[in-house]
């Protein structure tokens, strides 16, 4: 009920227009992957080819290591749930779990008992014969995911399936998705642009733009050690401040840079010089412009007094609120050099 996917060369192209640009990407078998960009780079393209709604114009994907070139999805060995639930409204739940079984050829009591299985899994015991209309959102996902796995697919392909869910609703979603997962061990290839949701469910994010994937690794590595500006900029908030050797607008930061590159801060990485420890950036004194009360946090900007033309953007601990106009002297407790 597990499969490793090997996406290898894969080029997807319509026309004169470059959807994937060869594409390499292994994913080990019961692993939970997340495909995370903006619209338009690519991710849904890729799911769509590893589930054989589309054929790449180049390049191959192996399942299990099977070649998957020519297999009609309803052949492959890979389950798709979407956004929008897709759920028959004059069939009960039992009924709608058990359909790709019944497709299937599954017999009756077979298909049902497996049916009420799956909606014990997904937390609706014993709900198996309501309708869909008498389920808030999140049941309603729930239900199209036990759909997915009483199939038992050997990968299940998840394409924003929470995109249409409230915050509340996604945060608690995200928890039981991941929950799910590591219970039943099956390979996930989940695609969002929503990163937050990325890294609490992610074994793995593989972040693309323009086709190409810019960055992969555990979310907390993607995060805090991206592999490019677009990354860097994508996976969160983040300051960019241009350093030439050692020498920035900031003034001498003794990076040991020897060329130009960008120096990029978290926002939650700057906090006042006296309560950083040893070892930290020194980022010099700066004018507070603006604050903000964020709940978890204070938001705040500040306009360095080395470079009055830049804006750096930190975070202080709830019981600080700065008064604009305020000086106060910043360091950074991690950092990343990238080139530009």
């Amino acid at each position: 009920m597990t499969a490793p996917v090997s996406i290898r060369g894969v080029r997807q192209r319509y026309g004169t227009a470059t959807a994937l640009d060869h594409v390499d990407l292994e994913i080990a078998a019961g692993e939970f992957v997340v495909l995370l960009g903006p619209s338009g780079c690519g991710k849904t393209t890729l799911l769509n080819i590893i589930g054989g709604f589309a054929e790449p114009t180049e390049g191959q994907v192996l399942i299990g290591g099977r070649d998957m070139a020519g297999v009609s999805p309803k052949e492959r060995p890979t389950t798709t749930v979407f956004q929008d639930y897709a759920l028959f409204p004059h069939m009960s739940l039992a009924e709608n779990v058990a359909f790709g079984l019944r497709m299937r050829g599954v017999e009756k009591s077979g298909r049902l008992k497996k049916a009420e299985e799956m909606l014990a899994l997904v937390g609706l015991a014993g709900r198996g014969n309501r309708r869909p209309h008498e389920l808030s959102g999140g049941q309603r996902q729930r239900v199209a995911l036990a759909r997915a796995l009483a199939v038992e697919p050997d990968v299940l392909l998840l394409d924003e399936p929470l995109g249409a869910l409230d915050l509340k609703l996604r945060r608690a979603m995200q928890d039981e998705l991941k929950a799910i997962q590591r219970r039943v061990g099956t390979t996930f290839v989940h695609v969002t642009h929503d990163q937050e949701e990325a890294m609490a469910i992610a074994d793995r994010i593989v972040v693309m733009n323009a086709g190409r994937i810019e960055d992969l690794g555990p979310p907390r590595e993607v995060y805090l050690r991206p592999k490019s500006l677009f990354s860097a900029g994508f996976m969160g908030e983040i300051n960019r401040i241009p350093v030439n050797g050692d020498s920035s607008p900031l003034g001498l930061v003794a990076l040991g840079n020897d060329r130009e590159r960008v120096l990029c801060i978290r926002p939650e990485s700057i906090r006042p010089a006296e309560l950083a420890t040893v070892g930290a950036l020194q980022l010099g004194r700066a004018t507070i412009t603006d604050a903000a009360f964020f709940g978890t946090h204070v938001r705040a900007h500040a306009t360095p007094l080395a470079a009055p033309e830049m804006q750096i953007v930190f975070h202080l601990p709830q019981s600080v609120l700065p008064a604009p106009g305020e000086i106060v002297d910043l360091a950074a407790m991690t950092w990343v050099l990238l080139d530009p």
